[in-house]
Order: C-alpha cells, then sequence, then structure tokens
C-alpha cells in the first residue's frame, strides 16, 4: 500500500471588500464562499476568510483591512490578501460620488503596497456592473481599467469582471430577480465566481502554496 501524500501547507487568505465579497443574496457565500469549496474539493487546506462589509467605499476598505487582516494571518504556512471592491465608490451622494474615482485609485494602490509590505501577495478582482440606480453612478468600467493599471504597473494579478458580465443576459436577470438593484442573486454569483476561477484564482493559491513555482 503507497503511503498518504503529506497534507498541503496551511494556506489562509483574507478577501476584503464589499457586499459582493461578503456574498449577499447567495446562500453558498458568494464567490469567496464557492472558491474556498472548490478548493477544499481539491485538496487545498485553506482558510478563506471574508472581510466583506455592505456599503463600504474603497477608503472604508483602506482603513480597517490590515489590522483584520494581521489578526487572521498570524499562523499557517502561506498568506495571502484578495481585494474586491470600488461599487460603492462610485455611487453618487448629493450629485457627486462617495469616492472621486482618483481617490478610489489612490486608495487601491495604498492597500496593495501595504499588503506588499507585510508579505502578502494580493489579487485584486474587478467591479461588477450593476445599473446606475435612481441617483446615478459613476463609470464602473473605466474604474476597472484603472485598477487594472495600477495592478500592471505594481505586478499584482488582476481579474476582470466588468465587460464579461455586462454583456450576459443573465447577469442582469439575476438582479432583477434580487430585486434591489445593486445586488444579484445565486445565478449572478456563480458567474462571477466562475469569472474569478478562470481569471487567475487557481494560479495565484498554487503560487501561495508553492512559491517556488510561481
Amino acid at each position: 500500500m503507497e503511503p498518504p501524500h503529506p497534507p498541503g501547507p496551511d494556506l489562509r487568505i483574507c478577501c476584503v471588500g464589499d457586499s459582493y465579497t461578503q456574498g449577499v443574496g447567495d446562500r453558498e457565500g458568494g464567490w469567496v464562499g464557492r472558491l474556498s469549496g472548490r478548493a477544499h474539493a481539491r485538496g487545498d487546506r485553506l482558510t478563506a476568510y471574508n472581510l466583506g462589509v455592505r456599503r463600504e467605499t474603497s477608503a472604508d476598505v483602506a482603513g480597517r483591512w490590515f489590522d483584520e487582516a494581521a489578526r487572521r494571518l498570524l499562523g499557517g504556512d502561506a498568506h495571502g490578501v484578495v481585494f474586491a471592491f470600488g461599487l460603492n465608490d462610485s455611487t453618487y451622494e448629493e450629485g457627486v460620488p462617495r469616492v472621486a474615482p482618483d481617490d478610489s485609485v489612490r486608495n487601491l494602490r495604498a492597500v496593495l503596497e501595504t499588503a506588499r509590505d507585510a508579505g502578502w501577495p494580493a489579487l485584486v478582482l474587478g467591479v461588477p456592473p450593476i445599473p446606475d440606480g435612481d441617483t446615478g453612478r459613476g463609470d464602473l468600467g473605466a474604474l476597472e481599467a484603472a485598477f487594472g493599471r495600477v495592478c500592471t504597473e505594481l505586478g499584482v494579478p488582476f481579474v476582470p469582471v466588468h465587460d464579461a458580465l455586462r454583456g450576459r443576459d443573465a447577469w442582469w436577470q439575476s438582479i432583477e430577480a434580487y430585486g434591489d438593484t445593486a445586488h444579484c442573486g445565486p445565478v449572478g454569483h456563480a458567474m462571477l465566481a466562475d469569472l474569478v476561477a478562470e481569471g487567475g484564482w487557481w494560479p495565484w493559491l498554487d503560487g501561495l502554496a508553492h512559491p517556488a513555482d510561481a
């Protein structure tokens, strides 16, 4: 009989963002819960901490994420951070976005540089499309593109999702089915999880487990 395979490394990651990170509207926990389940199914020893908070902007995330992550990434063999925000930045209040696009970009750069200095490899997700709503909304596609440029400059893997979801009827139907114009139902969350999986999740996760092979 062959000896059992040794267990893989103890992977611990923090997924930081807004309600789409939290998985509002999905009993399987959104992309975080769905991809964590797939990782366990293939044998990864993954602990994925969901640090998503509804209505939070990039400024909110930038102000809180490090202390929350540091408490959770003390142990284990390998660590990483996934950032996914921007939707709430673009919401207009009194005729202006909650966070101006240039400030959103600066906030992303700040959190990525802090993660780098802490030795935590990062992955960044793009900004899913949602309707403009009653008060208007900034250009989410342009914001995603700006985030992508920051990630390229800093050498951080980036998963664009905006255009791929915007062109799919099932995405808009899932938002309509949820009913608040801001969140999607399970079908939309499954689509988002698939895009993240196809866009770089597995190479990034494997790079944490085996950095010499990355």
